[in-house]
C-alpha cells in the first residue's frame, strides 16, 4: 500500500518542481502568421512615384493606414512557430499630399532601382 502512494506521489512532486515547464513543451502549438505576408521580390518591384493604386497592386491592402496620416501605409508581419520567439517584420510606404510614392523604410531593403523613373 505504501508503494502505491509513492508511486502516485513521485510523478506529483516531479511535475510540482518543473513547474509544468515540461507539460507545455509536450502540448503542440500550431504556428500562427499574421499581417501581410511579403516577399523581398515585391518590394524591389517599388519605384519612386509610383500611385498608391500602383503600390496596392505590387504590395496588395496594408494591414494598417492610420486615420490622421493617410499618406503613410504599414505593412506588418509577424509570425510565431509553434513555441519559438515571436518574429514581425515591418514595412512602412510613405506617399506626398498627390499621392505619389516618396519613401519606403522598414525591414525590407529598397532595390537600387528604386529612383529610376517607371514607364
Amino acid at each position: 500500500m505504501q508503494f502505491k502512494k509513492w508511486l502516485i506521489a513521485l510523478p506529483l512532486a516531479m511535475t510540482m518542481l518543473t513547474g509544468c515547464s515540461l507539460l507545455e513543451k509536450l502540448v503542440y502549438r500550431i504556428d500562427i502568421n499574421q499581417g501581410n505576408y511579403i516577399e523581398q521580390e515585391a518590394v524591389n518591384k517599388l519605384k519612386f512615384g509610383m500611385s498608391k493604386e500602383q503600390v496596392r497592386f505590387v504590395m496588395g491592402s496594408p494591414m494598417l493606414v492610420e486615420n490622421g496620416y493617410p499618406n503613410t501605409w504599414y505593412y506588418i508581419y509577424h509570425h510565431t512557430e509553434g513555441h519559438n520567439a515571436s518574429i514581425q517584420r515591418d514595412l512602412i510606404v510613405s506617399f506626398d499630399d498627390q499621392g505619389r510614392l516618396v519613401e519606403v523604410t522598414g525591414d525590407y531593403p529598397i532595390s537600387e532601382s528604386f529612383y529610376e523613373s517607371i514607364n
